[in-house]
């Protein structure tokens, strides 16, 4: 049994009421921690019977048991309900400070139900707990109300909170901290906002306890020791996620002008190159610096200015100096997805999307739709209040804006693709899954991202899968069921531990598992790990069977269907997803409608919560 149990501060925003809870000890055991222990309480509080955007909806933060610790990336925490873009249970993942000074205050985790009457925040300094008004910092920015906050209660807080996205109910409005990590996918900042939250302030300062303190400490030290050592931790820490921008281009798997292509001729442009080179003699380059999460001996975070003359300046001051840099997801959905190689205004709408609390993957993919769609006529100039044409950096700029704040067409684009595109006739043309859009990885030249897409909980997602290294070696759809499914399972469990995926191509999870063995008290190893992470996958997808979801989700839009990649080492391939799902459901012990089992429920220990 773990060395002290699982705290939770549940608030109940409705009441003004805080209390503090422990979670059933075996629930560690059998969850981990994280996104594990997470689904299992959502799961308990029946959300997916829930509206999302109502108080019923309950809204949790949640660390795992290597969360502020000093094993590598151990900084990582989790913002868990059902989803207001999609329906599904939404697990949300950031890193930064905020999950280790959640525990450093003494608790693993916040559950926040119903919703207050007027803005609120809530203030933890570790033993003590306010729920105060935030009349004064609603209807500001992130960034401004993370500053005043600061200047209210010092600077050695951290805070988790909201831009004016999730206050007006951006569907994929993301729970932002430490300025530019984000809680980005799935409209958790949605929820949020319509709980009337505007922030969570806290200060901890009683540090993490540790079962076998020694032996953790030496085997991370060793860990963090070797970790820079390796290749691929070098180049991540010099390119950050940009360095993927060349890579799918070249290969024929980047989707470019909302899918129409595979490869995009702009790339180099917005590329890590690009970002490191200057734009002219004399001039600066576009980054800066990079900077790193809580015990992160990588520091894949970008910092970049834009160039002091160029035309995005004059939709505000704030972002003359350097901010946020582009990571590959948002140069993809914001550049290639939308024919942008306007560094610059990529950088700017980059930089919109964390100030406001907006995921830039799911805003640049819908805005793509609603240019192709105007393309096509489907929606005017009437609608839009300016062309909206791919390529179009003033475009880019002027909808991220009018995105955040609701205004205008930024209404509708606010809805997210799936319903934008629905709404005006043409369902076929928004790039999603489960009302979820797709990130920066084409399903026809990666068959199992495909797949991973398509099954996903939580919607088309690059990170609840890692078939990567398949996929760029070989694009057999045979061999793809099996990757797909045992790295979700290793996923499910990583997430649940509090650790960045960064570490674990390199760092094997019997390595991890010895360390929460040594942090908690309980014997962990890479098979109980493995059968855990297979647990909480499944569990996900018994609350999304709940929700109303069936095996008629698990597929992709026709376009990677029917139409041939154009470019790249796959030309003139589409998504085989008709000969991988059947395999996957077999190998996942589901019926041929996507149902688990009742002997696999049986099994992983599920079948008693039916």
């Amino acid at each position: 049994m773990p060395t002290h149990p699982f705290r939770m501060l549940r608030v109940d925003l409705t009441a003004g009421h805080v209390s503090v809870e422990e979670l059933p000890q075996a629930w560690q055991a059998d969850y981990v921690g994280g996104r594990g222990l997470g689904t299992r309480l959502l799961w308990k509080l029946r959300a997916f019977e829930a509206e999302p955007l109502l108080p019923e909806n309950p809204l949790l933060f949640i660390t795992g048991p290597l969360t502020g610790t000093n094993v590598p990336t151990g900084g990582r925490y989790a913002v868990m309900t059902r989803g207001p873009l999609t329906g599904t249970i939404a697990c949300s993942n950031a890193g930064g400070h905020f999950g280790p000074a959640l525990r450093f205050a003494g608790y693993d985790a916040l559950l926040f139900t119903g919703a207050a009457e007027r803005p609120v925040y809530l203030f933890i300094d570790d033993d003590r707990v306010e729920i105060r008004d935030a009349a004064g910092l609603w209807g500001e920015s992130f960034w401004t109300a993370e500053e005043r906050l600061k200047e209210r209660h010092g600077h050695d807080v951290r805070i988790a909170g909201l831009g004016r996205a999730g206050e007006n109910l951006v569907r994929f409005a993301a729970v932002m901290n430490d300025r530019d990590r984000a809680a980005g996918r799935t409209g958790v900042g949605a929820v949020m906002g319509a709980k009337r939250l505007k922030a969570v302030v806290v200060r901890g300062t009683k540090g993490v306890r540790l079962a076998k303190p020694e032996k953790f400490t030496a085997l991370a030290t060793d860990l963090n020791r070797r970790i820079m050592d390796m290749s691929g931790m070098r180049s991540l820490a010099v390119d950050g996620t940009q360095g993927m921008m060349r890579v799918t281009c070249s290969f024929g798997a980047l989707p470019t002008e909302n899918a129409r292509h595979t490869s995009f001729d702009g790339c180099e442009n917005i590329s890590a190159e690009a970002m490191r080179r200057p734009p002219a003699p004399g001039r600066k380059p576009n980054l800066v610096g990079r900077k790193a999460c809580f015990a992160c001996p990588i520091g894949c975070g970008r910092i970049a200015q834009i160039q002091p003359d160029h035309f995005t300046l004059k939709y505000g001051d704030q972002y003359k100096t350097p901010n946020a840099g582009l990571e590959y997801e948002g140069a993809y959905a914001l550049g290639a997805m939308v024919g942008v190689d306007d560094l610059d205004a990529c950088t700017f709408a980059f930089q919109v999307c964390n100030e406001e609390g907006m995921d830039p993957i799911s805003f640049g993919v819908t805005l793509a739709a609603a240019m192709e769609l105007f393309d096509r006529g489907a929606i005017t100039e009437a609608e839009t209040g300016r062309p909206l044409t791919f390529g179009d950096a003033e475009a880019l700029a002027e909808m991220a804006l009018a995105t955040a704040r609701r205004e205008g067409f930024g209404d509708a684009l606010a809805e997210g693709s799936a319903r934008l595109c629905a709404r005006h006739g043409h369902p076929q043309l928004a790039m999603q899954v489960k009302g979820q859009e797709f990130p920066g990885y084409d399903p026809r030249a990666m068959q199992g991202m495909g797949l991973a897409y398509a099954t996903s909980p939580r919607g088309a997602c690059h990170l609840r899968a890692s078939p990567y290294r398949s996929d760029f070696s070989t694009g057999d759809p045979k061999v793809k069921p099996k990757v797909v499914k045992q790295t979700q399972d290793a996923k499910a469990a990583i997430d649940s531990l509090g650790v960045c995926s960064f570490i674990t191509p390199q760092v094997d999870l019997q390595t991890l598992a010895e360390l929460a063995s040594h942090a908690t008290g309980i014997h962990y190893s890479q098979a109980h790990l493995l059968r855990a992470g297979e647990r909480i996958f499944n569990l996900e997808r018994l609350f999304n069977l709940r929700a109303g979801f069936t095996g008629a989700d698990d597929t992709l839009p026709s376009r990677v269907l029917a139409e041939p990649a154009d470019a790249g080492v796959h030309k003139g391939e589409v998504s085989h997803l008709d000969e991988m799902l059947p395999e996957y459901y077999r190998l996942r012990g589901w019926t041929d409608s996507g149902e688990p089992m009742p002997e696999l429920l049986s099994r992983l220990g599920l079948f008693e919560l039916l």
